[in-house]
Order: structure tokens, then sequence, then C-alpha cells
């Protein structure tokens, strides 16, 4: 895949997908949304790639809107407005929907669009040093297209105070909010990425796929009769599932299952 606001690389099963726009600090504009959702798009299809990395370039993770298209956009009308954050609901769809997981590296500063892509990821790993800001309401905007996965990612009560006062905040209470899984040293940020990554890597690429989507599904769900008997189904199938009875097979018979071997 070539592009001209990424770089994209595999190696043993694991994708990385890097924002190498290092002197805009990765600002995204309607190319880096565009190439983000072409990449995913081709990567959750592909079949030796087990986990993706989503990482940034330079001293910046994303710095949100590229000053010149936030430029245009003042010009566009509502319904080019309208159009355009459209796109880029579907790129944050893309990697939220990806069946593949995704592990965000996240260092230096993360604003407002940032924290979308960080919140579209399924797993977080920001570096002690990295700070995030949904500054949105300083240029006179609200962080409406991200709000579906940083409200999931951080909470009600979180969004609301940081979409309001679009204060700066580290990376220790992002973790404390629940937008970050890890929080590591610098020069640990790799190794802690990597370790998650093999993880990955080793289990089922099925299940994961198919536990991926469940988060999805139940989260919200009432506890009743409809939860209760899809679950079920769920587990029924994957039961029945070539790769379901390769897990059980190889645990019973001591030996590893034959997706180490793809």
């Amino acid at each position: 895949m070539d592009f001209q606001t990424l770089t994209v690389s595999i190696a043993e099963g694991v994708a990385t997908v890097t924002l190498n726009r290092p002197e805009l600090r990765n600002a995204f504009n309607e190319e880096a949304i565009h190439e983000l959702a072409v990449a995913f798009a081709a990567l959750g299809g592909t079949d030796n790639v087990r986990a993706i990395v989503l990482a940034a370039n330079g001293p910046a993770f994303c710095a949100g809107g590229d000053l010149n298209w936030m430029k245009k956009m003042a010009g566009y009308s509502e319904e080019e407005n309208q159009q355009d954050a459209m796109r880029l609901a579907d790129m944050l769809r893309t990697i939220y929907l990806c069946p593949k997981p995704v592990v965000a590296r996240v260092h230096g500063d993360c604003y407002a669009g940032g924290m979308g892509l960080v919140a579209a990821c399924d797993i977080v790993v920001a570096s002690e040093h990295a700070a995030f800001c949904l500054s949105e309401v300083k240029l006179g905007l609200i962080p409406a297209t991200i709000s579906p996965y940083v409200i999931k990612a951080m909470g009600e009560q979180a969004s609301r105070r940081y979409f309001l006062t679009a204060e700066r905040f580290t990376a220790a209470e992002a973790h404390r909010i629940g937008l970050a899984h890890e929080v590591v040293a610098a020069d640990e940020l790799d190794d802690k990425v990597g370790a998650i990554v093999r993880a990955l890597a080793g289990n089922s690429p099925h299940a994961v796929a198919q536990a991926k989507k469940l988060v999805r599904d139940v989260v919200g769900q009432p506890l009743g009769d409809t939860l209760l008997i899809d679950t079920a189904n769920r587990i029924a199938a994957i039961r029945a599932s070539d790769e379901g009875r390769e897990g059980v097979t190889s645990f019973l018979e001591k030996r590893k299952p034959n997706w180490l071997n793809s």
C-alpha cells in the first residue's frame, strides 16, 4: 500500500499504521482521513494480519485537524461541511469496526480528532508524557463526530467535563478515566505495545474477531431472554467452528493450535 500521509508495514502478523506528517504534528486533512479509511479496510481483510498498531512519527501523536483543512471548511456551505464530516465519521467507524484488534501507541500531544482516533481503537497504550485535550470549544466548535467513541471510552461524566472545559489532561488522568489501558515510561512504550500485540497474535483469529464484536453487541443490552439466547447461540457456533474445535483439541493434546503455524 502506497500512501502520502501514512506508512504501513506488516511483520510477524502485526500491521503498523503510522501517521506520517510529523512537520504538522500529524494533523489530518481530507487525504489523511481517506488513507486511514483505506488502510484499515484493507488490513481488516488481510488474512495474515492478526493485530494492527496505530502509531505516529514525530513529537506528537496527532494534533487534530490540519489548519489549512480547517480554513477550507470555514468557507464550506453547511451541506459541504456535512459531507466532509461524514468522511471523518466513516473513517472512525472503519477503525472501530475493523475485525482485527487495534492497539493505539500514543506519545506526545493527542488533541481533538486525534482523541477520536485513539478512542476508536481497542487497546490504548500511552507514554507517561502524553497529553490529551478535547479542544474544540476553544474554537467555537464541538467534538461531535468523535463523540460516540470518546464517550464510550471515557464515560459520560469525564466527557462532560473535558468536552466543556477543553482542559489539557495527562496520561495518568487518561488512565484514571478509562481512555488509556496502560501508561508507561517513554522508553518502555514499544515493549508494552509489543507484549500486547504478541498476546493478540497468539490467539485464535476468528475468536478474537468474534470477541471484539461480542463486546459491541452486548454492551447496554438488557439482561433478558433475547440476550441470553443470543450469547448461547454465539458460544454454540464458535464451539462448532474449525478454530473452536482446533483450540480445544490442541489444548487437550498439549500442543500448539494450528493458527500459530499459519
